[in-house]
């Protein structure tokens, strides 16, 4: 079995690419144990940063995988970590082809809806943008926290 993502370095950063991965549980969970051993060999983040890092990144992919494609057939989710030395910073970017939902607040269910909010909480800076075409969500993690 060959591995749908594969990392690459570029100048003056890492870089970690995964494209066109199927946007379902099981394909998200090979692309944040990918990811994961990526992260390992790439930062000097402490153990719970790591996991800081990958449960956001986690939480982003899981979204993409449940809710962008919910009324049609299945699409995709990419995937790209950029490690940027100079800068100190490692910028994370979850894109889906999908449609955002909009949840009615008088209708959430008391399990759900805790996912962008830990994204926000675990990253140093959180960008979601849901113009068309898609989802796009940025995560920023600096080296010094």
């Amino acid at each position: 079995m060959t591995s749908p993502c594969l990392p690459r370095p570029i100048t003056d950063a890492e870089r970690f690419t995964c494209r066109d991965a199927v946007a379902d549980g099981l394909t998200a969970a090979m692309i944040r144990e990918e990811f994961a051993r990526w992260l390992r060999r790439t930062t000097s983040f402490e153990q719970t940063r790591i996991h800081d890092v990958v449960l956001a990144v986690n939480e982003a992919l899981a979204n993409a995988a449940e809710f962008a494609y919910r009324r049609g057939p299945a699409g995709t989710v990419g995937i790209t970590a950029v490690r940027d030395h100079g800068r100190g910073t490692l910028t994370v970017t979850i894109t889906d082809q999908g449609l955002w939902r909009e949840v009615d607040p008088l209708r959430r269910r008391r399990s759900r809806g805790r996912g962008i909010p830990l994204m926000r909480t675990l990253a140093d800076g959180v960008v979601i943008d849901t113009t068309a075409p898609g989802t796009r969500v940025c995560l920023r993690f600096d080296d010094r926290r």
